[in-house]
């Protein structure tokens, strides 16, 4: 298998719409909240249209890499390149490899690779952030939830190319986790 597909997801995956977004409107995203380039930072800076933006961005440039390299180069080039863009968001190299935490880019791999596990894991995210207001347990849950779902839909390479997405994901939570266990975690909306 040619590295081809692995090196065009990271690119495209690397591409950081959070900050350039942020930018366009004269903010450094980098500077705000947490630091983070996501979409829950974006919210962050009062613009629910540009978190949106980011939201939806994202996630396509993670379902854009798989379904690119599905249609040129297989099945097993679609979850390599969703892995990789996926961490091109979470390291990108034009950042000295400090990205977002891969969320929304993992729902948009998943929503592409298995889209009714995409479903169930974006089913999962809302549930579990409307449920507890904290966006990092409706991120960490929908990481969660989706290779679970791969599994049950029969598609086990991508659950197995989810659960190291997943794992990676939530190892990018560790701050979050800390704050959550200390009671000092910022919830939805809360000013």
């Amino acid at each position: 298998m040619s590295p081809f597909w692995i090196i065009a997801g990271y690119l495209l995956g690397s591409i950081p719409f959070g900050l350039l977004l942020t930018r366009a409107k004269g903010i450094d995203i980098r500077a705000v909240g947490s630091g983070n380039i996501g979409s829950t930072n974006v919210l962050r800076t009062g613009s629910k249209g540009l978190a949106a933006a980011t939201l939806v961005l994202d996630a396509g440039k993670g379902a854009a890499a798989v379904l690119l390299a599905r249609h040129f180069g297989g099945l097993e080039a679609s979850m390599l390149a969703g892995v990789a863009a996926f961490l091109g968001h979470c390291f990108p190299v034009w950042l000295k490899f400090r990205g977002g935490k891969g969320v929304a880019t993992l729902l948009g791999v998943t929503l592409a690779a298995v889209p009714l596990a995409g479903v169930v894991a974006l089913v999962t995210w809302l549930a579990a952030a409307l449920l507890t207001r904290y966006s990092s347990v409706g991120g960490m849950a929908a990481a969660v939830a989706a290779p679970i779902a791969a599994w049950g839909l029969g598609a086990p390479h991508s659950a197995i190319a989810l659960a190291v997405m997943a794992a990676v994901l939530i190892a990018r939570h560790q701050d979050n986790i800390a704050r959550l266990r200390a009671g000092t975690e910022s919830r939805i909306g809360a000013k």
